[in-house]
C-alpha cells in the first residue's frame, strides 16, 4: 500500500508521522528503489524496556570497551552505517525523510564512537511516549548491543512505555525482543501516544552507571 502527497507527488514527513501513528511505516525493496511502501506486520517486534536482556559477555565488554556515546550529534552518520550494507530499505527518499523528522525534533540518534571513529549506532522516530526503533549498526564487535542498552536505559528514564523495533530477528530476541499481535500492539500504541516523553531530558550515563542501572532493575 502507498500513499502520495497529491501536491508534490512524494511522500511528506506529515504523513510519515501520521502514519507512525496509525501504526504502520514506510520502506523501500531496496537502496536504489525509487518507491516506498507501507507496511503493519501481522505480528510486531517489541523490546520491553523493563525486559532488556544484558549478557555477563555484553556486561563485560560494555565495563572494558573504550567507548563514548553521544546523542544526536551524527544522525546522517548512523543512517548512512545503518544503509551501509549489501541489502538495505534505506533508499535516498527515506534518509530525507527521517532527515526532515530529526531537523523537527522528532527522529533521533544515538552514536557510539571509539575515538573519532564511529562504531555502532541506532535512530528511530519518538511520539507520545513510544519511540520507533529504526535500524542500528555496528562496525565493532557488540557496538550495536551496546548502543542499544544506552538506548534503553534512556527510554526507561524519558518515561517511554514502548519500544517499537517493527520485526523480531535473532539479534534483538536475544536482547529480550518479542513479538506480540497486531491487536496487541495497536493497544500499545494508542495508550502510548496518550503520554508525554522525553527523549532529550535525561543526561548521559558512562558505562559504570549504565551497569549499575541494569543491575537493580534486573
Amino acid at each position: 500500500m502507498t500513499a502520495w502527497d497529491e501536491t508534490q507527488n512524494k511522500i511528506t514527513p506529515d504523513l510519515v508521522l501520521h502514519a507512525y501513528r496509525s501504526g504502520i511505516f514506510p520502506m523501500a525493496e531496496h537502496r536504489d528503489d525509487e518507491s516506498l511502501f507501507w507496511v503493519d506486520p501481522r505480528k510486531r517486534g517489541i523490546l520491553p524496556l523493563d525486559g532488556f536482556h544484558m549478557s555477563r559477555s555484553l556486561a563485560k565488554r560494555i565495563r572494558s570497551y573504550p567507548h563514548a556515546v553521544t546523542i544526536d550529534c551524527d544522525f546522517y552518520g548512523v543512517m548512512d552505517g545503518c544503509a551501509d550494507r549489501p541489502d538495505t530499505w534505506i533508499n535516498h527518499e527515506i534518509r530525507d525523510l527521517f532527515g526532515a523528522l530529526f531537523a523537527s525534533g522528532h527522529a533521533h540518534s544515538i552514536e557510539l564512537w571509539s575515538g573519532h571513529k564511529l562504531v555502532g549506532g541506532v535512530y528511530g522516530l519518538c511520539l507520545g511516549a513510544a519511540f520507533f526503533g529504526e535500524s542500528m549498526f555496528s562496525r565493532s564487535k557488540d557496538a550495536s548491543k551496546i548502543a542499544l542498552a544506552y538506548l534503553v536505559e534512556r527510554l526507561r528514564q524519558g518515561g517511554f512505555t514502548l519500544f517499537d523495533t517493527q520485526f523480531i530477528t535473532p539479534h534483538l530476541a536475544s536482547l529480550g525482543g518479542v513479538e506480540i499481535t497486531r491487536a496487541a500492539y495497536h493497544q500499545a500504541l494508542q495508550a502510548a501516544l496518550e503520554l508525554d516523553a522525553d527523549f532529550a531530558a535525561p543526561p548521559l550515563i558512562d558505562a559504570h552507571e549504565l551497569l549499575q542501572r541494569r543491575t537493580q532493575t534486573s
